[in-house]
């Protein structure tokens, strides 16, 4: 039961839709999620490699302030950053004083890992910025690499104009950001697996009711249960009640078209037996055409009749035939009506095969094969009925052998249509094969005429199984 549990989802199936949406939804989420995370990482990670430059950026400018102040003793760039003393480290600091007359720059003070480089500026000369505001942004520095800049302009009179610079590795930048970003991946694909677990599993709980509605319908279908039985949640709950409704009315239906069919046989045999009976005391032409005509009448009625029942059967839900049973007496019979051919009758059959239909339906069908059988045999008749796949459903194969002189190719076809006889020496009236096709046609079956391994006919007739 675990294990039915935890089948694999038809993708095809309710099952399948509802745990593939619930997937790509959750992949979507998932993605914006961590596009949104990695972002404000991104942005955080920046911010704080922006205060540490703005840190260095500070003591330079109070450096500056107070080299312009006139202390001859400060010596702007003591960071306590032993980078900014390593050449082309990545880290470096600049100092530009700007001529505002002139409107030219001229280097005042770099680092001395800036070696013989000078910092670009995030804004070009003459362009317009604000002062004492802090300019951040990456730039291409010496060597190619990529590096995160922050200036700040500050203006402290009389002609003392400078931009300040300080620019770090963005290395370290990118090196943390991937580290978040691979965490955070590996957290979210995490994630995504349990919450497809539990997409799993709250599917195959969600839809437990409606496997076990299928169930209860399969036991209606067998003939084993009348009605859908067991307890249901509120939304699936009605839909029990309905089919239990729609099943009590198909029986109603049905017995109802079988009252009114046996009313309309008895209502019309009576009068042809009347028809028959008048006729018989008369030896005259007419009377013996009215004799014909009305057993013909009678034979036809009976037949439309017996359809028109066996349609009403095989619409009916639920009923189900044991095959062995039904064979095993109709050999004990013509065994006795052809004891005096000799003829022997043998059943070779499947166990445990049952036929998804009304059991008279069964026997008119096999009496019928049989008899035909029987008649043409001369030592042997052999029944064989075994399980075959159909398309959508198994099926039940059920073949009548004999070792008569069979019939040719040309003439199958016409042994089927109905009131046809081969041979007026044969007793009967014509209906039994035609009998035999309209029965397998109603129950979603088929029947054939072939030749027999025995030497004579083979009746092969599909028939819907349990």
């Amino acid at each position: 039961m675990a294990w039915r549990f935890l089948s694999p989802i038809n993708p095809g199936s309710l099952a399948g839709r509802l745990f593939l949406s619930a997937i790509v939804l959750s992949t979507i989420v998932l993605v914006a999620a961590g596009t949104i995370l990695s972002t404000i990482n991104r942005r955080s990670v920046e911010a704080g490699f922006d205060e540490r430059l703005k840190l260095y950026l500070k003591v330079l400018v109070a450096d500056v302030a107070a080299l312009t102040d006139g202390n001859a003793n400060v010596e702007p760039g003591n960071l306590g950053e032993p980078q900014f003393q390593i050449p082309l480290s990545g880290w470096y600091w600049q100092i530009v004083r700007v001529d505002r007359e002139a409107g030219t720059t001229a280097i005042l003070r770099t680092s001395r890992s800036l070696f013989s480089n000078r910092l670009p500026a995030l804004v070009e000369p003459g362009q317009p910025s604000q002062r004492g505001d802090f300019r951040d942004g990456y730039l291409t520095g010496p060597e190619g690499r990529t590096i995160r800049i922050v200036e700040q302009e500050i203006d402290l009179g009389e002609q003392n104009r400078f931009i300040i610079s300080v620019a770090g590795n963005s290395d370290e930048i990118v090196e943390e950001r991937r580290r978040f970003d691979l965490t955070l991946s590996v957290i979210l694909t995490l994630l995504g697996l349990a919450l497809a677990a539990s997409a799993y599993l709250q599917v195959r709980f969600g839809l437990r009711p409606l496997r076990r509605l299928s169930r209860a319908l399969a036991r209606v279908r067998a003939g084993e249960k009348e009605h859908v039985e067991g307890s249901f949640p509120d939304e699936v709950a009605p839909l029990a009640q309905e089919l239990n409704q729609v099943l009590d009315v198909n029986r109603e239906i049905v017995a109802r078209a079988r009252r009114q069919v046996g009313n309309l046989a008895h209502a019309l045999k009576t009068p042809l037996s009347v028809l028959i009976n008048e006729a018989s005391g008369d030896s005259g032409p007419l009377a013996e055409k009215v004799r014909e005509q009305s057993a013909l009448m009678r034979d036809q009625v009976q037949y439309y009749l017996d359809r028109a029942q066996a349609a009403a059967r095989a619409a009916t839900i639920g009923h189900v035939t044991e095959i062995e049973p039904v064979i095993a007496a109709f050999i004990r019979a013509f065994e006795k009506i052809y004891r005096d051919r000799e003829v022997r009758f043998e059943a070779e059959i499947a166990t445990a095969l049952r036929f998804r239909g009304e059991k008279q339906d069964l026997e008119e069908a096999v009496g019928n094969l049989v008899d035909n059988a029987g008649k043409w045999a001369q030592t042997r008749v052999v029944i064989r009925v075994q399980r075959v796949e159909g398309v959508a459903a198994p099926m039940i194969a059920l073949t009548v052998d004999d070792d008569g002189p069979g019939l040719p190719e040309a003439a199958r076809v016409e042994a089927t249509k109905r009131g046809r006889r081969l041979d007026e020496t044969k007793p009967g009236s014509g209906l039994g094969l035609s009998i035999v096709v309209d029965l397998a046609t109603l129950y979603g079956g088929h029947f054939a005429l072939e030749d027999s391994p025995l030497g004579g006919l083979r009746a092969r007739l599909v028939l819907p199984a349990l």
